[in-house]
């Protein structure tokens, strides 16, 4: 039985839906709302399950796994088909590389924690730490979009999805909350373009979870 603790507008979490769905896995969704009543995220309950207070969170018959990136590769390892990591090592380089590039290098920056620090410890309005955000989102998709001009096909890696697909189309839509928009990157946006006509893109998508709210 998989479980997923999850809030429809994570997008860590929008990645392991992706990946769930792709691989037809079914699983409970159990919504931590990072906003409503100070963060359910910040529960001493929630906090047995992650300690660090971040979604998603992954139970496997009672094994708790945090972290999407090794949530995804721990749901390769332990349902193979459809696999999202290439077996072939440079391919799978290739994949992991642009994982960590949205996964380190990007989604950081617009975190909540980090936007309300930048307001109550620096003093920066709402308007000015959204144009922060902003900027590095938008450094960040500039390079990525060069990593994909030599990688990408229909997705990020040639002609298959990967768990490269999972991390990028989630961040194309947490871009465009603070105004950057995928259309400015052809690589990027073509390969959000390409994904989000499948179903599994479709059903992780944020509107589509039991606890989307606008």
């Amino acid at each position: 039985m998989l479980k997923l603790y999850s809030y429809f507008r994570s997008s860590a979490s929008y990645r392991v839906r992706a990946a769930l769905h792709w691989k037809e896995l079914p699983f409970e969704y159990l919504p931590i709302h990072l906003v409503k009543d100070g963060g359910k995220q910040n529960s001493a309950a929630y906090r047995k399950v992650n300690p660090m207070g971040h979604v998603p969170a992954l139970d496997h018959d009672g094994f708790l796994l945090t972290e999407s990136m090794a949530i995804i590769q721990y749901l390769d390892d332990i349902f193979p088909g459809k696999n999202l990591f290439p077996s072939e090592p440079r391919e799978r380089a290739e994949v992991t590389r642009i994982c960590e590039l949205i996964n380190s290098g990007i989604q950081p920056l617009q975190n909540l924690k980090v936007i309300k620090f930048l307001e109550s410890g620096f003093g920066l309005s709402s308007s000015d730490s959204s144009r922060f955000v902003a900027h590095w989102l938008r450094d960040g998709l500039a390079n990525l979009d060069q990593v994909l001009e030599k990688t990408a096909g229909t997705y990020c890696i040639g002609g298959e999805i990967t768990a490269a697909d999972c991390f990028l189309v989630p961040q194309c839509f947490a871009a465009r909350r603070f105004g950057v928009d995928a259309e400015e990157f052809p690589n990027v946006n073509r390969v959000n373009a390409n994904a989000l006509k499948l179903a599994a893109f479709q059903r992780a998508h944020p509107e589509q979870q039991p606890d989307f709210s606008r």
